[in-house]
């Protein structure tokens, strides 16, 4: 029975970095301009790796282990999207590469736009996957829900990926592996989830907060991406944000969920290497 998870020992490119503020788990490929991932809720940096492989000829592509999430330092609190988005001000300046480009999906969208806002000089622009003010309080009831579901005892990966399997219905069967074998470890009985679950319930509730300041302030570039049959972000959130900030490119990507990287990579690639070469 294969009980492991990714650890820092036996994946290449994994590596802990001491920001000074908190150690961050990451995994790192390619040269070039640092292009910089941020995954959702309950996720880890694995999730990225497809995506960093067809771009690692063009950048240094970093996926990041956010705080309480994989294999990154999991403090008792500060899970406020100000707390994320100094922690990713403090990994750029720890690179010390010059401005990075974010990429974001859900709440690493979030985190991404906040630190844009907050931190101008260390960021060249952001792509924002589904993650935008005016979301409906129904639909964030609703993934608290699911993020409060997950921290279970599985009894093996088989058991992890047809959970994961039933939760995430549209992600390819290969993403959902990427997830099972990279976001769990060994304990006693079996498999758990590395993302701490104090964490996750205060990072959710940390969700609800108004982003529309965040996404006012920012001027440097953002590409807003939506999956069409997102359940997180509706039309009407997306056509509120327009309203809010009608200069922000939009990309709605047709037959998508909420997790449009994984189930479509393809035209995920295509509006990033379009918005970063316009």
């Amino acid at each position: 029975m294969n009980m492991a998870a990714d650890t820092p020992s036996d994946q290449p490119g994994l590596r802990r970095i001491d920001t000074g503020r908190i150690v961050l788990n990451v995994r790192e490929t390619g040269s070039g301009p640092s292009l910089l991932f941020f995954h959702g809720i309950t996720s880890n940096s694995a999730v990225f790796t497809p995506l960093m492989a067809r771009l690692s000829d063009r950048f240094t592509t970093m996926a990041v282990d956010q705080r309480g999430h994989g294999l990154s330092d999991k403090p008792e609190s500060g899970y406020e999207a100000n707390d994320y988005a100094d922690d990713i001000a403090s990994l750029i300046r720890t690179l010390d590469r010059g401005p990075a480009i974010l990429v974001g999906h859900s709440l690493g969208a979030r985190n991404s736009v906040t630190a844009a806002a907050r931190y101008p000089d260390l960021v060249r622009s952001v792509i924002a996957i589904d993650f935008t003010p005016y979301i409906e309080t129904e639909a964030l009831d609703a993934l608290e829900a699911r993020v409060n579901a997950g921290n279970q005892l599985f009894k093996d990966v088989a058991a992890v990926e047809a959970y994961l399997a039933g939760r995430y219905p549209n992600v390819p069967v290969e993403a959902i592996k990427i997830r099972a074998k990279s976001g769990y470890h060994a304990v006693d009985g079996g498999l758990r989830p590395l993302a701490s679950p104090p964490a996750m319930a205060q990072t959710a509730k940390g969700l609800r907060a108004d982003l529309t300041p965040a996404y006012r302030e920012v001027k440097k570039p953002v590409l807003i991406v939506r999956g069409e049959l997102s359940k997180l972000v509706s039309a009407a959130a997306l056509a509120k944000t327009s309203r809010l900030r009608p200069d922000l490119p939009v990309v709605v990507v047709p037959g998508a969920d909420h997790y449009v990287n994984e189930v479509s990579p393809e035209i995920t690639l295509k509006a990033i290497t379009n918005f970063i070469d316009a």
